[in-house]
């Protein structure tokens, strides 16, 4: 049998074996993903520091206005995107804390995954996990997320939200940037076959 030939997971090509050993081993890391972890480590960080300053620094529903169309106001939400399901008498603190804690690791486990040349897909992941695990923490350790993050138009605002929010919306508008993007190159090749 020629090397890298064989059956199952265990064949004696080097790139097989490395293969095998990353789906033996479900914690191991794979070196693309490593480079990534630093950019949801920082929005954790910028998003847990900045929330721990609104909470001493701002009054609770008092506007502090930074410029037009944007105001820091401490609020703070039970409930989901938008305070959905915020007056549901605390069992969402749970429930949304397991669906974050779910996201995040099928987040990480298709971080694992990727390739080197799927760069923004990672970043994108990034940003979402490092967000979904800042809210996390907010919900475990005071049963509501810190929202601070204002804009609005005349009388139209926007509701409250925080880095970590912003760090989620970004990550999905990268990822279906992304989608978009490799759609179109896949419609480039097939044209350019025909």
């Amino acid at each position: 049998m020629a090397s890298g030939e064989g059956r199952g997971p265990f064949i004696y090509g080097k790139q097989r074996y490395k293969d095998s050993i990353l789906v033996l081993c479900p914690l191991s890391l794979a070196p693309v993903m490593l480079k990534w972890l630093w950019l949801s480590a920082l929005v954790i960080v910028l998003d847990q520091i900045s929330k721990y300053m609104a909470s001493h620094m701002l009054t609770m529903y008092e506007p502090f206005a930074v410029m037009p169309m944007f105001n820091l106001t401490l609020m703070h939400n039970t409930g989901a995107a938008f305070s959905f399901l915020s007056e549901a008498g605390g069992w969402q603190r749970w429930f949304f804390t397991l669906v974050a804690l779910v996201i995040s690791i099928v987040i990480f486990g298709w971080m694992r995954r990727l390739h080197s040349g799927q760069t923004l897909q990672a970043a994108a992941l990034s940003l979402v996990l490092g967000g979904a695990i800042g809210n996390v923490i907010d919900r475990l350790l005071l049963g509501h997320v810190v929202d601070f993050i204002q804009v609005y138009y005349e009388q139209w605002y926007w509701p409250a939200f925080n880095i970590a929010d912003s760090a989620i919306s970004l990550g999905v508008a990268l990822l279906i940037l992304d989608t978009l993007r490799g759609a179109h190159s896949e419609t480039d090749v097939t044209d350019s076959k025909k």
